[in-house]
């Protein structure tokens, strides 16, 4: 039966699911599951290709277009977010309340708090799998509006009538979930066999959900660098480590999502870069300074605020790391001459792309093999993109998976597949290793 949860706060949740976190010694790690891979519900068989690759092309540019290029212009510690949930590239498994809930929901490094349909569902969107009931659960607690997590949220309003919290989280699509605050015991199945209960945990339970969300998807997983994420709830816990390793499209591997000592990154090959922190924490910002392209480099140049004449380059935090677009989105001057480098490099007759959403793309008769690799020089960290991370298939095209954009710089999923990518959020610090994910 729901309860009313009136002595919360974040501190104390932490110890908690410290003592709980640390009893499986090393971490624990979670299967990331593709949404256009066999084993996801939203796995078409009658799909080509060509038509898996349309319709990721079409969620980048649908998720990129509402990341707010002055997105430090909202408040801190706000959960409104500018990320399109339907856009989500990877599942994640979790199981939630008890008796044990199973959900299938977005795994969102663009996101914080973690929300999934709830009974009674007063406005819901279709959903295929059971929503879940609190009222069938033992250890739901709403929350009260006097809690730090209340205040965490940003958005938020109080019920007047029994003093609990409610959050509404709006996308950029005008889609929104709206319900009220609550803890819950969090289950994530490891990939090891065992199971790792966490109690406590901060969870959105919506009653209103509406606008562009898939009926697959039971709601988002945030993994996002804000207050209630939560991989930021499980901070102490995991020692403020996480990592990802993402397998080709074509794999019949699956990637993996790591916390704690399972998640650090070292070994040969290891490069480090700084987490930029700005206003908006939600967002993972790093900066990235240049592009190599055979053996020309090629800056990236911002301008100041102040200056009306010349470009610099080195501004800190000019790109974020997102899990959920699959292309790289990159400033229009940037991406330009980087194109044009690859021109001359490739040395091929071009061919133009019949969706018109790709810009540089060749003919079947070239070779992946005689593609040029690149090279993204983040600040300390250069990292090396063989053609199989820089180029995708598309139909009997080959195109780079990269696109101009002056709204906001990305850092996609395409971009980061075979690189075991960590996480050290008490450091701010996040590390590449390149490796052969399928083998992780």
């Amino acid at each position: 039966m729901a309860t009313i949860f009136t002595s919360f706060s974040l501190f104390s949740l932490f110890i908690i699911q410290l003592i709980i976190v640390l009893s499986s010694a090393s971490g624990f790690t979670v299967d990331l599951i593709h949404r256009d891979s066999p084993q996801s519900p939203f796995y078409n068989p009658s799909a080509t290709k060509t038509d898996r690759l349309t319709n990721a092309v079409r969620r980048s540019f649908t998720r990129a277009s509402h990341f707010k290029k002055r997105s430090s212009a909202l408040a801190p510690n706000s959960i409104q977010s500018e990320i399109i949930p339907t856009s989500g590239e990877y599942l994640m498994n979790i199981s939630i309340g008890t008796p044990r809930f199973e959900v299938l929901a977005i795994a969102d490094t663009g996101s914080d708090l973690t929300w999934t349909q709830c009974k009674p569902c007063e406005d819901c969107y279709k959903q295929n799998a059971p929503i879940f009931d609190p009222e069938q659960s033992s250890t739901y607690r709403a929350l009260q509006c006097q809690t730090l997590a209340c205040e965490a949220v940003g958005s938020s309003s109080c019920r007047q009538d029994d003093n609990i919290c409610e959050y509404t989280m709006r996308y950029g699509d005008q889609s929104q979930s709206t319900g009220e605050l609550a803890v819950e015991t969090f289950t994530f199945g490891s990939s090891t066999g065992r199971a790792l209960s966490v109690p406590k945990t901060v969870l959105g339970c919506g009653h209103s959900n509406s606008g562009t969300f898939n009926e697959t998807a039971s709601g988002i997983i945030g993994l996002g660098g804000g207050p209630l994420s939560i991989v930021t709830q499980l901070r102490e816990a995991i020692n403020g480590k996480f990592s990802y390793c993402l397998v080709g499209l074509e794999s019949n591997s699956t990637s993996k999502i790591s916390f704690g000592e399972d998640a650090v990154v070292s070994g040969e090959g290891v490069v480090s870069t700084p987490i930029v922190k700005k206003e908006v924490d939600t967002f993972y910002y790093l900066t990235l300074e240049s592009i190599t392209v055979g053996n020309k480099s090629l800056a990236y140049k911002t301008k100041h605020p102040s200056d009306t004449d010349p470009a610099y380059s080195g501004e800190e935090g000019n790109i974020i790391i997102d899990s959920g677009t699959t292309l790289t989105f990159l400033p229009a001057d940037l991406y330009e001459a980087m194109e044009n480098e690859l021109v001359k490099v490739i040395n091929k007759e071009t061919t133009p792309d019949p969706q018109q959403s790709l810009s540089l793309c060749y003919g079947s008769d070239s070779n992946v093999v005689d593609l040029p690799a690149l090279t993204f020089n983040f600040k300390g960290a250069e990292v090396v993109l063989p053609p199989s991370s820089s180029f995708i298939q598309n139909g009997d095209l080959i195109c780079l998976a990269m696109v101009p954009n002056n709204e906001f710089a990305i850092f996609g999923n395409l971009s980061q597949v075979n690189l075991l990518i960590g996480y050290d959020l008490e450091n701010n610090v996040l590390s590449f290793r390149p490796t052969d994910c399928g083998k992780q």
